[in-house]
């Protein structure tokens, strides 16, 4: 059983069986993670900024834009020090902190997706007593109850993986703190643990995307239903983004978090995490922009403002000049 001591610090091995690539990674990461930035930062200023995007579908998109923005900070930040860094330490507290932000917001994005399908289903089912039923004050509940929801899940996670004693080999086999690294370092017996934690993670989850694909088979049975072509294709491409950005976004994690674990699969696992923790952001804000006409519009004006601005700017420097 070795020395029960628990650890109070581990090593993200991460990327260093790559030494060679470290390099390389830092960049291709670093411009993604500022692409996913400047998008996000966009959408979110053409939603507040255009009168025409108030309205609780992009309430709902800002809000997860919002929350997907704090999940890249919470993760790429530390993994960009870490490929340039021969110290890749991190503290038992950070560990947690990373651990429990991170799956927080994850758990705030499913339950804001699963607000923005039930905000579909209520505008297609309803059109004429849409705007009494998805009201401010509904948007700001359903909202606000994502990120109780999910930080709670997540204080759980934690608490259950925390509550563990580490020892013997302190290096965990990812670039963050994710769960199962983290646990098969643990010198106590797992399996309680570990059923615990899956309960939660299927509950997120699963949960989320059966109350998802309810409200599309709804959906479905409403616009088969439309006697108007026009009506048909106007009903689905308004749900067609957020069922493109929902399958990404569950396809990776129930990959990652619900098929069943082998101790050799640490490799895979990371090579996973790297699609949804790097690659999902940035596909996330791209699909809403290329499919949606009304984002287009709004993006453009806050483009065509930001240019307006640099120049007065620019002209106001060289009068001074």
């Amino acid at each position: 059983m070795g020395n029960h001591t628990t650890a109070s610090t581990f090593f993200l091995w991460g990327f260093s069986s790559f030494p060679d690539l470290q390099v390389l990674l830092f960049v291709m990461i670093f411009f993604t993670h500022v692409a996913i930035l400047t998008a996000n930062l966009f959408i979110m200023a053409a939603i507040k900024l255009s009168h025409s995007l108030h309205t609780p579908m992009y309430f709902f998109l800002c809000g997860l834009s919002f929350s997907e923005t704090c999940n890249t900070l919470v993760i790429i930040p530390r993994m960009l020090v870490d490929l340039l860094s021969e110290s890749k330490t991190i503290s038992l507290l950070e560990c947690a902190t990373q651990m429990f932000f991170f799956f927080g917001l994850a758990g705030n994005n499913c339950f804001i997706m699963t607000s923005m399908a039930y905000d579909r289903y209520t505008a297609i089912h309803n059109p004429l007593h849409y705007s009494m039923l998805i009201t401010r004050k509904v948007c700001f509940q359903l909202m606000m109850a994502s990120w109780v929801l999910g930080f709670l899940v997540s204080l759980c996670i934690v608490l259950i993986v925390f509550s563990l004693s580490f020892c013997d080999s302190t290096t965990i086999q990812h670039f963050f703190c994710d769960i199962a690294p983290v646990i098969s370092l643990a010198c106590d017996s797992t399996s309680l643990h570990e059923v615990l934690i899956f309960v939660l993670s299927a509950f997120v989850l699963v949960g989320s995307f059966i109350l998802i694909m309810i409200s599309y088979v709804f959906i479905v049975f409403l616009v088969v239903k439309m006697p108007s072509a026009k009506g048909r294709y106007k009903a689905f491409s308004t749900c067609s983004s957020h069922l493109t950005v929902v399958s990404i976004h569950y396809g990776f994690a129930f990959v990652v978090y619900l098929r069943p674990k082998k101790n050799d699969s640490f490799y895979e696992d990371m090579l996973m995490a790297m699609t949804y923790t790097v690659l999902t952001p940035l596909l996330n804000p791209i699909v809403y922009t290329l499919r949606n006409k009304e984002m287009q519009l709004a993006l453009r004006k806050v483009l065509g403002n930001a240019n307006r601005f640099i120049h007065q700017m620019a002209n106001k420097r060289l009068v001074n000049i």
